[in-house]
């Protein structure tokens, strides 16, 4: 058994990176050697991806070698081709409106590990994976996705830009990767996606500091207020925010995890996603928010204290002149959703300032039909200092779902999960996944090899 540094004893050993959860059996690429050059590609450059990940390419094991731009306009002449393609163009933001954002479509692949030993982070692009199967990506970054949406009035309806869209696809397993603030979602599965696990991933909004990614854009934004309505009305004093209130505001990230993007479609009846030892810092929503199927939830970190103390700039009088004008500027405070007849167990978790830690309504609660089954069990909860540790069950919890009546909870379409797994105690996960060798790319430090096992 390999023991990293620093994980000595049974509960620190390697196996608690073991594929566990609905993707369990997910071979990826499988164990290929660097000197197999027909099957493992080493990536150096935006061509070299290209290459690798052409349909019918060949290849089973894609190494990300080093940092990559990957913005449409970033991109050489040789890379502007399938599956590269030029995503919406970006309007505000000052980076992007240089590089250009780009589309890579990963399509029809059986078997696929992309990984980099050294938590490389790929910039500007987002990634549509369809028709695969058997498919691992790990120990990467993804960074510089998100802009200020003056288009939409601040609804976020106009880039489609996703970090990871899982579409039509069965064995997916994304481990050890970090997942910055983005336009919409950060990896959103649908179309009947089934056999998804992620795991020991970091999801992160941006941190206000001078020089991060928001304040980028909000000191571009403030240099010229009259071409950028939306941002000019919220420092008027109609509103009275100041720059820094909007830093604050828009630097936690909207949404998470969608799964199941249309109404009723008949497809989500097959959406499993399993959540597990995931950090989420400052996310709003959407952790995750489940049409139909399965999603299971256990051992993940929802710190939204941030956003939450964020959300408390804005005053009544502020949030009504705002919406008096269309526009949408706030934070929404939202942990696990069940919506449609889908079931979320969240299990020994751990969530910080959420208002609303289960919701199993989003559309109608007097309409049964939009109704989900969610519990909470061994769950720790915190909201403003006030600490509860249980379930969602238990008599006066705070995990109690809402707003519609609630749906005695059964798996969907199954009567137990089909794997096994040990839950760890939720009082150990603020500490274990924000440690040097916690949740989230380039933590750990490991023989390459390792990143293509499934099993320690």
């Amino acid at each position: 058994m390999l023991v990293l540094p620093g994980h000595a004893g049974a509960a620190g050993s390697s196996e608690v990176y073991n594929l566990s959860g609905f993707s369990a059996g997910n071979t990826g690429g499988g164990i290929i050697e660097e000197s197999n050059t027909a099957l493992y590609k080493k990536v150096y450059t935006a061509a070299d991806l290209a290459v690798a990940l052409k349909k019918n390419s060949g290849y089973k094991v894609i190494e990300i070698m080093n940092d990559l731009d990957l913005g449409w306009n970033e991109l050489p002449a040789a890379a502007q081709t399938s599956p590269f393609a030029k995503n919406n163009s970006p309007l505000t933001h000052p980076v992007l409106l240089q590089t250009g954002v780009s589309k890579i479509n990963i399509d029809g692949f059986d078997g696929l590990t992309i990984f980099s030993a050294n938590g490389a982070t790929l910039r500007h692009v987002g990634f549509t994976i369809k028709r695969s199967s058997n498919v691992i990506i790990r120990n990467l970054e993804f960074d510089e996705l998100w802009e200020w949406d003056e288009a939409s009035k601040g609804d976020y309806d106009k880039n489609d830009w996703d970090y990871v869209t899982l579409e039509q696809d069965a064995n997916v397993w994304i481990d050890h990767c970090t997942f910055n603030k983005a336009y919409d979602g950060l990896v959103d599965s649908k179309k009947g996606t089934s056999g998804v696990t992620i795991s020991w991933s970091a999801f992160k909004g941006d941190d206000g500091s001078p020089g991060s990614w928001v304040t980028q854009q909000i000191n571009a934004l403030e240099a010229n207020k009259s071409a950028y309505p939306m941002y000019a009305y919220l420092r008027s004093s109609a509103v009275g925010l100041s720059k820094d209130d909007i830093i604050a505001v828009a630097a936690s990230q909207k949404k998470g995890h969608l799964v199941g993007s249309n109404a009723f479609d008949s497809s989500n009846a097959k959406l499993s996603i399993t959540l597990h030892h995931n950090y989420y810092l400052d996310i709003q929503d959407r952790l995750p928010r489940l049409r139909g199927g399965n999603a299971h939830a256990y051992n993940i970190l929802v710190d939204n204290s941030a956003s939450w103390a964020a959300k408390k700039r804005l005053t009544s009088a502020m949030e009504t002149a705002i919406a008096s004008k269309g526009y949408h500027f706030g934070v929404t405070s939202n942990g696990a959703i069940a919506t449609e007849g889908g079931a979320v167990m969240l299990e020994n978790s751990h969530l910080i300032d959420v208002f609303y830690p289960l919701r199993n309504n989003q559309t109608d609660p007097s309409d049964g039909s939009y109704t989900g089954k969610i519990k909470a069990v061994d769950t720790m909860y915190s909201l403003d200092g006030a600490a509860f540790r249980g379930n969602s069950e238990s008599s006066g919890s705070p995990l109690v779902p809402v707003p519609a009546a609630i749906l005695p909870f059964s798996w969907t379409g199954i009567s137990s999960l089909p794997y096994s797994y040990t839950p760890d105690d939720p009082s150990t996960l603020l500490t274990r996944l924000t440690a040097a060798e916690g949740a989230g790319a380039g933590k750990l430090s490991w023989a390459k090899e390792n990143w293509l096992r499934t099993t320690y």
